[in-house]
């Protein structure tokens, strides 16, 4: 304590506070990214690049969500320069439209509508709840596939999986037997690495790839399907911690926080905005319209605007539409797939990476060689870009043809977002597969029907529980 004032001193040299993935001088390398994306990267683009560069301003971190050193100085340049750079029209704005109604206009296949007749309940599908209960196996199981290797490259995925034997990869990552020279080029993610390897898994530890599918089912018990993005706004605000928010969610919340109002919250010094955040939160979406891909999409694309534009609100209602389509129990994955690709414009960048994906997979026997190929053709975007990630997505599920295994592996060693693919391949496979007892064991067995999460009311549930409370979304009026 300080005599005399009852506290205590301060410290000679206080570090900065280090706010991943909210901090203006972390995000300005990324607005120039996508600024190059999306076609704004004219005169005023370089410009305004050259300026940040000149005053010493950092480029995006490869795969934090901070710089390597912190430069709070460059605040007052940074704000100034996104702001700059969001101002700046794109000239793929007409064929990657944000709302709702151009959408649908741009999409010549647009589905059916499928509208709800009033009343109780409709008669349920007898298959719907073991179909729904396999899908969140599939989908905490792919996930946790995933979350060893979150954020490697490529090669270093195939050499640690190659270091034991496990490739092409077709079962859990593993530290037994991989040289300590080769775990210390390539160490596993850290926040995972406890919780997700052969050897220490004990249940489906906490990710946010889980997280929002709870998070979803919570919107639709409190508000129905009627929900408006400032419900799920508010849910968040209740229900998530702000520091399980990542990318473009933590940004919307800080927006939120601001009192900046939905939809400006997906916009606003957010440069993440078409990242696979809102794809992640797709599954529920399209889990309670089953036969319904159209009102999947709609139901999609409210969520995803909170914090999503362009493509990567196309990413989500791409996923919607396909898992609503899956969950019928008479599709294949590759009807689900021509689904999800019916409600994102035709035009856009999403909707000609997941042509391309589909196309390698159907005429490439060898599925390294599909994803070296598309590492080549989308290398130049982040990691966690929805465009690169749902290419791999769609042609590891067209590739294994609808296996549950061949699925989720190929999503996994298809590198980029290894949990996020990996989950959202094992909720579709899981659909297809139509029942907990027809995943493999190996899979299924180790999440011991216990889902860990930091959403307080689901911490510690059985997956049997959740696709149980899923069934009820999917057949209340």
């Amino acid at each position: 304590m300080t005599p005399g004032t009852g506290l205590a001193p301060r410290p000679a040299a206080a570090a900065p506070l280090r706010l991943t993935w909210v901090q203006p001088e972390d995000l300005v390398g990324h607005e120039l990214r996508q600024a190059a994306e999306d076609g704004r990267d004219g005169p005023e683009a370089r410009a305004l690049g050259a300026r940040w560069r000149a005053a010493g301003g950092p480029p995006a971190p490869t795969a934090a969500g901070a710089s390597a050193a912190p430069r709070p100085d460059l605040r007052p340049l940074a704000e100034e320069i996104l702001d700059a750079l969001a101002a700046l029209p794109s000239p793929l704005a007409a064929r990657e439209p944000t709302a709702l109604d151009t959408i649908v206009a741009a999409c010549p296949d647009w589905p059916r509508e499928e509208p709800r007749p009033p009343g109780p309940p409709r008669e349920p599908d007898p298959g719907l709840l073991p179909r729904l209960h396999a899908a969140w196996l599939g989908r905490a199981a792919g996930c946790l596939l995933g979350k060893p290797v979150e954020k490697l490259p490529l090669h270093a995925i195939r050499a640690l999986a190659r270091a034991t034997g496990n490739w092409p990869l077709a079962d859990w990552f593993t530290a037994r037997g991989v040289p300590a020279a080769l775990l210390a080029a390539h160490p596993w993610n850290r926040r995972s690495a406890a919780t997700s390897l052969a050897e220490n898994i004990d249940g489906m530890p906490e990710d946010d790839d889980l997280n929002h599918p709870l998070l979803a089912l919570l919107l639709l018990a409190r508000h129905g399907r009627a929900f408006s993005t400032a419900d799920l706004a508010r849910l968040w605000l209740d229900e998530l911690p702000a520091g399980r928010a990542f990318t473009a969610e933590r940004i919307a919340y800080r927006n939120l926080l601001d009192g900046v109002e939905p939809p400006f919250t997906a916009s606003r010094r957010n440069p993440f905005r078409e990242w696979i955040g809102a794809q992640i939160r797709a599954d529920v979406h399209g889990w309670t319209h089953p036969g319904d891909p159209a009102g999947a999409a709609r139901q999609a694309h409210r969520d995803a605007v909170l914090s999503h534009t362009g493509n990567g609100v196309y990413g989500a209602m791409f996923v919607a539409a396909a898992l609503a389509t899956a969950a019928t129990g008479t599709a294949d994955a590759h009807r689900a797939l021509a689904a999800g690709l019916s409600v994102v414009p035709p035009e856009s960048r999403l909707a000609e990476a997941v042509r391309h994906g589909i196309a390698l997979a159907r005429g490439t026997p060898d599925f390294d060689s599909v994803v070296d190929r598309l590492h080549t053709r989308y290398g130049g975007y982040h990691w966690v870009h929805a465009v690169p990630n749902t290419a791999v997505l769609a042609a590891a599920l067209t590739h294994a043809d609808g296996d549950f295994s061949r699925s989720v592996c190929a999503a996994v060693s298809g590198g980029w977002d290894t949990d996020s693919n990996g989950a959202t391949a094992g909720s579709l496979a899981g659909l297809l597969a139509g029942h907990p007892d027809r995943l493999p064991a190996r899979w299924t067995s180790p999440l011991k029907n216990r889902l860990a999460s930091s959403v307080p009311s689901f911490d510690g549930i059985g997956f049997d529980t959740l696709a149980a409370l899923t069934h009820t979304e999917a057949v209340r009026p």
